[in-house]
This record gives C-alpha cells, structure tokens and sequence, in this order.
C-alpha cells in the first residue's frame, strides 16, 4: 500500500507539472522544495554543516543564500523532470544549449568510449537527457529505488530520449561492453560511498570516501574521461551543457596507486566545477559520512 501511495503522489505530481506552464511549473516546484527543505531538520543541519566544511570564511548570510538557490534549483529539476516528455530534438535548444562539445567529440573520437564524469550540479537530470537529443544518448549507472513501481517510472522517464540503465548487478559487464562498442556511460562520482568500494580523497579540504569505479575502468579500457555538467546561466535563461577537456590519466605501472591518484584528480575536476558553481551543488547530501577507521563521525546529528 506504501509503494502504491507513493507512487500515485510522484505521478500526479508530474502530470500536474507538466500540464502547467514551464515558468509556472518550476515557480510552484522550487516553493514546494524549499517548503519540504524547512520541515526536515536534518537536510537544514547537513547543509548547515556542509557548507561551513567547504566554505569556512563564508559569512552566514552567503551560506543562506546559496541553500536558497540550491532548493530553488532542485524544485527546478524536478519541474523539468516532468516536462521531459515534451521534449524532444526540435526543442531542446529551447531549454538546454551546448557548450565545449568539441571537448566530448575529442573523447569520442578515440574510439574506445567514453566515461562522462558527472555529479548532482544544476539540473542533472537535463544532463544526459538533453544530450541524447543531440544525438549522442549514453547509458548510465542507475542505483535502483526500493519502490519497484516509482523505480520503472524514473528510468521510463530517463530513457525516453534514447538513453538506457545500467543496473548494479549487470554493470562491469554491461560498462565493458558498451564502451567497447565505443560506447557512452554517464557516472555520479560525487556521493558518499562505502569503504570496500572506494578509497579517501581530500573533497574540499576533507577526506571523503569516493568510488574507484571510475578509476578501475578507465585504466583498464583506456576510454575517454570528459567531464560534464549542466548548469543554469542566469543571462541567458537557459541550461548549459559545458564539457571539459577529457581528463588526462595517471599512469605509473602500481595498480592502487593508480587508483587513488586518478581518483584524486577526478574529484577535484568536480570541487573546482562546484566551487565555480556552489549555488547548484546538492549541499544536502551527506557527502563526508563515511570516515577513515578509527575517526570520529562528523554528523553526529544524522
């Protein structure tokens, strides 16, 4: 019945946003998450904290305003999530223009795939969907939701303009195949993870325990590493869609050293993107959660 509820709520949202009128639509979603935002003390408190981590010389008052825009950002999303229906390769340019692609073409074009180093900036979501439109549709690592029901209807969703799942018990396979076809395969690489699937990078100044599965399989194939995200340019009232020039890899012959260096440089290709755009960084996430042995949690109020 819980899985029933929830995804009757989901869906009704997402027909009431997409019938709106867009400004209407992400108006009405960013009210409603910055009302969601107040009433959870504990995404209040990790962002609180988050931020002070990242940013210490920022006064309170530039902290309040970057959380505001951050929740103004995510009700975005959300409306341009319900909206991807509509969307479609006549249109696109409407909403989500590229920038640097000649960057992702030089990846692509050395012919062993490529990895689109991503993380939670700006209206993700818009990311790999909009550039599928483009013609250039990816598959990407999806984390499946424990509501089976709401779980099909985001990748239905996210599938629509040509990309597709892969799934945590079919990845290396599915990851090795698609970039030997010359393939694309989108990863998040900003999130907290366990500590028997990553290793410890400095994150804004802070050890966080980061995944090596970017590292392992870039060393391994050879493919591409071209940094991408999307973000929301003020003067032009558009998404941009910028990519980086492909990342080059640390190789010294030592496996695990390998690893954790190319891993390092990943994760500060992205503090520097998020530091360039802090207003459009999921702050909420528990970022720092997972701790070396023997150190002391640092939210002791999760």
């Amino acid at each position: 019945m819980k899985e029933w509820l929830e995804y009757a709520a989901v869906r009704a949202m997402l027909a009431v946003l997409a019938i709106l009128p867009r400004a209407f639509a992400r108006n009405l979603a960013a009210a409603v998450a910055g009302w969601l935002f107040a009433l959870s003390p504990k995404l209040r408190k990790t962002t609180e904290f988050n931020l002070a981590l990242a940013f210490p010389d920022w006064s309170p008052t530039q902290r309040a305003g970057v959380t505001r825009k951050m929740t103004r950002n995510l009700g975005w999303m959300a409306a341009e999530f319900a909206r991807l229906p509509k969307y479609s390769r006549s249109n696109i340019e409407d909403i989500v223009i590229l920038d640097g692609h000649e960057n992702f073409l030089q990846g692509h074009q050395q012919g062993k795939g490529v990895l689109y180093l991503t993380g939670h900036l700006g209206a993700w979501e818009l990311s790999s969907f909009a550039h599928a439109l483009y013609g250039f549709p990816l598959h990407y690592m999806a984390r499946p939701l424990d509501n089976r029901k709401l779980d099909a209807l985001v990748n239905r969703y996210r599938s629509l303009s040509g990309n597709r799942p892969i799934f945590k018990n079919e990845s290396a396979r599915t990851v090795l195949k698609v970039l030997k076809d010359a393939g694309t395969v989108g990863i998040l690489a900003d999130q907290n993870t366990m500590p028997d699937e990553g290793v410890f990078v400095n994150f804004f100044g802070t050890p966080a325990c980061t995944t090596t599965g970017l590292a392992r399989v870039a060393l391994h194939t050879g493919a591409a590493v071209v940094p991408g995200y999307v973000f929301w340019d003020e003067t032009i009232q558009k998404y941009q869609l910028r990519f980086e020039p492909p990342v080059e890899l640390i190789r010294t012959g030592d496996t695990d050293r390998d690893i954790l260096e190319n891993t390092r440089r990943f994760t500060n290709v992205l503090e520097a993107i998020i530091r360039k755009y802090p207003d459009q960084w999921m702050w909420l996430h528990g970022r720092w959660n997972t701790r070396p042995p023997g150190e002391a949690p640092l939210y002791d109020f999760r």
